[in-house]
């Protein structure tokens, strides 16, 4: 096995486009791309080249001349998938950029309203064609949106994604990044269509979802993304934390951000020492957490989190993983799982079995709902049932859902902007000229960080299609200007 794809694999597929010949799978068009949680390097096809270690963007493909023990298990997990009776055929153009269709001769001018990794994929798109300029814009003063203010800080792997993002000077000089400009309060989304042709929404999904039950307004029962905010620095989170002096606490959700959240909690200073704000690593350092129990309201094989994320959480040191209130049954491998699952059932079963002896643990505890909340102004416990658990603070992490932008809808159902491929419609089901979608805004708060470049592709192949077929306006000079930060990572 030359080389192995391991836990920070983020779906990208530019190692796909790199690889001479084909053998990482699946490749976008194949059977479970969208749906994988990782990609996978056929050891029989693999020339040992080195082309895809270059263009993983977050360094998760690594030689098996250098593989460590945190890498170790992704060798058998690897070999699982090829065992498993998978086949396919060599990849060869996957991922390739279409032909320029906008050049100098004909120019569109395209705004971007947000800087995370769909915003800059978006951006990536449109900067291929040499007649396009972009104007990206952004409420905070820096960049990058959820891979600098969601990842954990103990990924910083996750978190290089963003070097990608860097263009040459030709490109760079036709993307403008406005930091400090929230659209909606400093400009509204029909001033931007006036000045210019075409509009791209992608700014997320920052909404929490709530349980509705009694007693989630007291103090203590906070989002997940509140608190992956506080620890990583966002600055509408500039306080000294959520409360930590008792020994437990809760996180309701059963899915990468819910494991993220729990491993923070009893292992964060240790794991992510030297990357944490001053206020976070003193607010960390005098925690009396010790245990965390996650609550997911459905059984081991409805949870949504992936076997990386287990695995990383397993390997924590002097914390315990605990499995409770799942039967044997559950926890058996069938023949019709797959590979990740049956491996991910074998982990869960052996820490169901297993007697716990640390001081620290983190608690799976399957088929429980917290059906409300008891205190008096803050919480001191979480209702199951007829039973509570006792804790002061509870993260609720069961999922995000779009907000509003300034007279742009929401669809009541999803909480996404209504789109058809990325091409925004109103609430007769009719397309809006020249606005667009991408991201969260556009699918819904799922997939992982690299989805958002298939994303991006679908919904500027949409754009430059509208552009061709001349239904784009021509824009209006701006009024005025908006501030514009020095370029980083732009170059």
């Amino acid at each position: 096995m030359p080389y192995l794809i391991t836990q920070n694999c983020c779906a990208d597929a530019a190692c796909v486009a790199a690889c001479p010949v084909g053998c990482i799978h699946p490749a976008p068009g194949e059977p479970g791309f969208a749906t994988s949680d990782m990609l996978y390097i056929d050891p029989k096809v693999c020339i040992d080249c080195g082309a895809c270690a270059d263009a993983c963007p977050v360094n998760a493909i690594v030689s098996d001349r250098a593989l460590g023990p945190d890498s170790e298990p992704y060798v058998a997990i690897n070999a699982d998938h090829y065992g498993s009776g998978e086949t396919y055929s060599p990849v060869f153009s996957v991922g390739t950029a279409p032909e320029p269709t906008v050049t100098s001769r004909d120019p569109l001018r395209v705004a971007v309203v947000g800087s995370g990794a769909a915003g800059f994929y978006t951006a990536k798109e449109l900067l291929h064609h040499p007649g396009v300029v972009v104007d990206m814009y952004e409420r905070l003063d820096e960049p990058h949106g959820l891979v600098r203010y969601g990842v954990a800080p103990d990924h910083p792997e996750t978190k290089r994604v963003t070097e990608q993002f860097v263009f040459s000077p030709s490109k760079a000089a036709r993307l403008t990044l406005h930091s400090g400009v929230e659209v909606g309060v400093d400009v509204s989304v029909a001033e931007l269509r006036r000045r210019h042709q075409a509009v791209v929404l992608a700014h997320g999904a920052h909404g929490e979802r709530f349980l509705n039950v009694d007693g989630e307004g007291l103090d203590g029962v906070i989002g997940a993304m509140s608190f992956a905010n506080w620890y990583n620095g966002h600055p509408d989170e500039n306080h000294d934390g959520p409360p930590m002096r008792s020994a437990r606490a809760v996180v309701i959700g059963n899915g990468n951000v819910a494991l993220d959240s729990a491993r923070m909690l009893v292992a964060g200073r240790r794991t992510a020492r030297g990357r944490l704000a001053a206020r976070v690593e003193r607010a960390l350092s005098t925690s009396r957490i010790s245990e965390v129990v996650v609550l997911g309201r459905r059984g081991p094989r409805d949870a949504s989190f992936t076997l990386g994320e287990l695995l990383e959480l397993a390997a924590l040191d002097d914390v315990d993983l605990v499995v409770e209130n799942a039967t044997a049954a559950e926890l058996e491998p069938t023949e019709s799982d797959d590979p990740a699952m049956r491996r991910m059932l074998e982990m869960l079963g052996a820490a169901a079995r297993a007697r716990p002896s640390s001081a620290r643990r983190v608690i799976l505890r399957f088929h429980t709902s917290a059906t409300g909340f008891v205190g008096e102004g803050a919480v001191t416990g979480v209702r199951i049932g007829s039973g509570v658990i006792d804790a002061e603070l509870v993260i609720r992490a069961i999922g995000f859902v779009g907000t509003p932008l300034d007279g742009v809808d929401l669809d009541p159902a999803t909480q996404t902007v209504g789109n058809r491929g990325g091409r925004v419609i109103d609430t007769a089901g009719e397309t809006v000229p020249g606005l667009y979608c991408v991201g969260w805004i556009k699918r819904g708060a799922q997939g992982v960080i690299g989805s958002n470049r298939a994303c991006a592709r679908e919904t500027v192949t949409a754009l430059i299609d509208d552009h061709r077929a001349g239904r784009l306006g021509k824009p209006t000079p701006p009024r005025r200007r908006f501030p514009r930060i020095r370029q980083v990572a732009l170059r």
